[in-house]
């Protein structure tokens, strides 16, 4: 039984025609390949096919690509949100490291401040904190947290960094009040600077300025003038500072002077305070010399005289 088309379609059907095709096949080919090794006449159809073809391929790895990038970017994009939240706390850390570093800073600068001005002094001091302030235009009070527990007295002069802010005025165990040198009813003993003049400083109910009446007319006195503590009457310590002098001007009957001062305290701002008092002269005369051995008991000369008969 024979089958149509099974020697007709084939290449290498038996009989002489298939013979003849795939020689003439060969031969074609040798000649391609032998003209385009010479001539390169083949050259821009490739091209054109790599064209033809560039698409096909891009087109084809399109969804590895894109797979690829979309892998890519998240885990870029979780690494960068991982990395921007760590650089966030540790820049918050380093904010809060700074902050605490630069109220510490103004502390220190404070407390030196407020130590500085019993340089010098043999005054015995104690900080403490305001947790009150009353500016009634008819009484100029503070509260501290310190009270008598901490050995405050009443009468103990109370000052800033800058200069003489009060007196205590009344204590409790744990709290005490201060009358401020701006108060209507209190009066400190002052002396300037430059000529020693001596006088009184009232307040006038203002914490930016303060009054000294009954000057003579014949006083060497100028604006500019600063006044400081002169120690009479014991209540605070010689020394400090308590207003610069910004107008003088004569009183009502023209026979004396009166000074505006500007007090040198922060009387409305600060936060601490300073409470200082001198030391006792019965103690700086125990602390002279060297300390004495344990045991050691030191007996008062005998100062007794006998009276002849």
């Amino acid at each position: 039984m024979v089958q149509s088309g099974s020697a007709s379609g084939s290449l290498f059907a038996e009989g002489g025609v298939g013979t003849l095709k795939l020689l003439a096949y060969l031969a074609l080919a040798t000649i391609l390949m032998v003209a385009d090794h010479h001539g390169g006449y083949l050259e821009s159809i490739r091209r054109t096919a790599g064209l033809m073809t560039g698409p096909l391929y891009r087109l084809a790895s399109a969804p590895a690509d894109l797979a690829r990038g979309l892998s890519g970017h998240m885990t870029t994009q979780q690494a960068l949100i991982a990395e921007n939240t760590a650089l966030r706390e540790n820049l918050l850390l380093a904010n809060a490291r700074l902050d605490r570093l630069a109220s510490v800073q103004v502390e220190n600068q404070r407390l030196r401040e407020l130590l500085g001005g019993t340089r010098g002094l043999r005054l015995e001091v104690q900080l403490a904190s305001l947790i009150d302030i009353d500016l009634d235009p008819f009484r100029h009070r503070l509260m501290l947290d310190a009270g008598s527990r901490r050995g405050v007295e009443e009468g103990l002069a109370v000052i800033d960094a800058e200069g003489v802010m009060g007196q205590v005025l009344t204590v409790t165990p744990a709290h005490s009040t201060v009358i401020l040198i701006s108060d209507p009813s209190h009066a400190i003993p002052v002396q300037v600077m430059r000529t020693g003049l001596r006088a009184i400083a009232y307040g006038t109910g203002r914490t930016d300025q303060l009054e000294v009446p009954s000057i003579p007319l014949s006083a060497d006195l100028r604006v500019g003038d600063v006044l400081e503590t002169s120690g009479i009457g014991g209540r605070f310590p010689a020394g400090f500072r308590v207003g610069t002098i910004e107008r003088l001007h004569p009183d009502d009957t023209r026979l004396f002077v009166v000074a505006e001062v500007r007090p040198a305290a922060r009387l409305d701002r600060g936060g601490e305070v300073l409470l200082v008092w001198n030391t006792s002269t019965s103690a700086d005369a125990e602390d002279v010399g060297p300390p004495l051995p344990p045991g050691f008991r030191q007996e008062a000369p005998d100062t007794s005289q006998e009276i002849e008969p």
